[in-house]
């Protein structure tokens, strides 16, 4: 079996309600996926995270140095493809295509042998997962503590046993929501804070101090990514778990995090880190340093099929327990057309708990009228 081309589609779709986290305001949401044909009729499917149009034109460059090989050999590709650009980046964008184009070849894979992909990397751990909300995010217009209250609420009602908070606007402000918030989901919903690395050590410490008392389950991102002196600062300074990783690369990138004991929960996105072969690598790592795994979750349908085939083989967070600790799967529940439109099955979850696809590959099937429709 042969590569015969890379496709690259790039899809936009206007939100009707804008929203906004600590850094930036979409109005828009994009996806850029990755198909993969071979001569004996097998596609494969890819997502990449980051800037759609930067990706885009890094899986285009990358194309070359695949087409005409073995899909099957995707330990090989990858490593073909990070050695051949080394030397111009080993972080972001060049590791965000490559990302796509490895999830595509394990769908190619997955559907060779007739099988999902994670019963290729030694078979599912588990067959759900407990799904937590992504949503609560700024809006141009209302009171935040008013309409983030009445959207926890809703994610309650719903069954999620969690959700995520977008923080960064202030100490005051966040610790004034976040308790809003408490308050009102009460003790038994695990409830998370991410600022997107908006605050420095100092900022991020006086937060941390201000919520520690309303059960964070982890406080994501505090810092710029590539600060890792400010996560042990603030890791120091609170006992509330510190998370993050969506920003980091590869194996290497991870290396620094693990040996620096930087961070408690390592967040790596399949669609950006490296792909699934690389996020095997990551959690197996962390594992031996004993840190926890909870993938960060934000794209299509593809990326989320992506994860959880990542999500089956994840360690659990306390092994040696009869009733293990597992892990968790980043659900977004802000507005996105793309998300499951281009799915002729769409992932849900029921009562915050989503089923792992057994399907071949990634466990989903392509819906190619939404690809013209959505194409930018």
């Amino acid at each position: 079996m042969k590569i015969t081309a890379v496709t690259t589609h790039l899809l936009k779709a206007k939100l009707s309600e804008p929203f906004s986290y600590s850094r930036a305001r979409y109005d828009t949401r994009t996806a850029m996926l990755v198909e993969i044909s071979t001569d004996e009729g097998i596609t494969g499917w890819g997502e990449c995270y980051g800037p759609a149009k930067m990706t885009r034109a890094v899986v285009d460059a990358l194309a070359d140095l695949i087409v005409g090989q073995d899909p099957l050999r995707s330990e090989f590709l990858w490593q073909e493809m990070y050695a051949q650009l080394r030397d111009h980046g080993q972080k972001g964008l060049l590791v965000e295509g490559i990302s796509g184009i490895d999830i595509a070849l394990w769908d190619i894979r997955g559907k060779f042998f007739g099988v999902p992909a994670y019963q290729l990397l030694g078979g599912a751990m588990r067959s759900e997962i407990d799904a937590y909300a992504t949503g609560l995010y700024r809006r141009d217009h209302g009171q935040p503590e008013q309409y983030l209250v009445e959207e926890a609420l809703g994610y309650v009602e719903q069954g999620f046993g969690a959700m995520k908070l977008k923080v960064g606007f202030g100490v005051q402000e966040d610790a004034r929501v976040t308790r809003a918030i408490r308050d009102a989901i009460g003790p038994d919903v695990a409830l998370m804070v991410d600022a997107n690395h908006a605050y420095d050590a100092v900022a991020a410490i006086a937060l941390a101090r201000r919520i520690e008392e309303l059960d964070i389950g982890w406080f994501e991102e505090p810092v710029p990514p590539e600060d890792l002196d400010g996560y042990l600062r603030v890791k120091a300074a609170t006992c509330i778990p510190l998370a993050g990783g969506e920003c980091e690369f590869t194996r290497y990138g991870f290396r620094d995090v693990l040996t620096r004991h930087a961070m408690d929960i390592i967040q790596p996105d399949i669609c950006a880190t490296g792909g699934l072969s690389e996020c095997k690598k990551l959690s197996d790592m962390a594992l031996a340093f004993g840190v926890r795994t909870n993938p960060h979750v934000w794209g299509s349908g593809i990326g989320i099929a992506a994860s959880l085939q990542w999500a089956a083989l994840l360690p659990t967070h306390t092994p040696t327990s009869l009733n293990p600790a597992q892990p968790l799967l980043e659900f977004d529940q802000t507005q996105h057309p793309i998300r499951m439109a281009i799915l002729q099955e769409p992932i849900r979850h029921e009562r915050g708990v989503v089923k792992i696809p057994t399907g071949p590959g990634l466990g989903i099937e392509i819906d190619r009228d939404a690809l013209e429709a959505f194409r930018a």
